[in-house]
């Protein structure tokens, strides 16, 4: 069982994978392994990542500012401040900012541990022998399927910019 703690404004560690931002602020291991929460900054127009579905997790978007957009199964939502979107586990989805100004999230991932692919995913996309078949890889790890290919299709039809796009 976890410590009681206390995670200031601007804490954690922070990485980002082009236009998306993964601050970490709760991981599993402080939680018991029930779940992490991760804070998304996005950058205007940013896609989070190519379309994939969990087998272990479900997760829970708070937006905090701007307006999220996501596919969720067949289905386009927008969502604005003070909005929770459900993505569960096994269902195809991704997430982008759907706006021309900043857009934050707060994500509750649970249970916890899938925050650790961040990792590896930002190291690999840093790389300059960067694959983005190595996504599918390393997501493939945590129990993630992921569509590299889907990346250009997503980002034409919502006007979206990633950095598989520039590799």
């Amino acid at each position: 069982m976890g410590v009681p703690t206390i995670v200031a404004p601007g804490a954690g560690d922070l990485a980002t994978l082009g236009g998306f931002g993964i601050n970490w602020k709760i991981e599993g291991n402080q939680a018991g392994d029930r779940f992490s929460v991760v804070h998304h900054p996005l950058a205007p127009r940013a896609l989070g990542a190519p379309l994939h579905r969990h087998h272990r997790e479900d997760e829970y978007s708070f937006v905090l500012k701007g307006k999220l957009g996501a596919l969720l199964g067949d289905d386009v939502v927008e969502a604005d401040p003070g909005t929770w979107v459900f993505k569960p586990r096994n269902q195809w989805h991704t997430f982008w900012n759907a706006g021309d100004g900043p857009c934050r999230i707060l994500e509750i991932i649970s249970p916890g541990g899938f925050e650790h692919c961040f990792d590896q995913m930002a190291a690999a996309m840093a790389s300059p022998a960067f694959d983005p078949q190595q996504m599918a890889e390393l997501a493939g790890h945590y129990g993630l399927e992921i569509r590299p290919d889907s990346v250009p299709e997503l980002c034409t039809a919502h006007g979206l910019t990633h950095p598989m796009l520039q590799a």
